[in-house]
């Protein structure tokens, strides 16, 4: 990352937060999530944003798409990859507005949206994480 520049980080930089942060996780989970492919774009597709209702595309830092764990069939051929997205411009507008270190921002961005992979809602993770802090 560039650390010492004026620049913004970039989508390369965000993707290689992204890539630690999946070398962190318990090496089960992360095996369980190996074939999920990590994009870093600017921000949602205006499809996703109509979808999802957003008011503004900054309202979205990151997005699962694919068929989650629990709802796969082994006998099932999948129709597309499953990915998640990590949406560069609203991450850098919320690590601004909010002081949260970057890494810490991306990080908790790709675990939720694993979540998701796994089959778990974001009721489910709210508990979660009540439960833990």
């Amino acid at each position: 990352m560039r650390a010492s520049s004026s620049l913004p980080p970039s989508a390369a930089d965000i993707e290689a937060m992204a890539r630690v942060a999946l070398a962190e996780i318990p090496a089960s989970l992360r095996a369980q999530a190996a074939d999920v492919a990590i994009l870093v774009t600017e921000f949602p597709d205006e499809e996703t944003e109509r979808a999802m209702g957003l008011e503004t595309p900054f309202d979205l830092l990151g997005l699962y798409q694919g068929v989650s764990l629990d709802h796969k069939s082994v006998a099932g051929v999948a129709d597309d990859l499953d990915r998640i997205f990590l949406y560069r411009r609203p991450l850098l507008d919320y690590w601004c507005e909010t002081g949260v270190a970057l890494e810490d921002l991306v990080r908790n961005t790709l675990i939720h949206e694993i979540g998701h992979h796994f089959g778990l809602s974001d009721d489910d993770m709210a508990r979660l994480e009540s439960e833990a802090g």
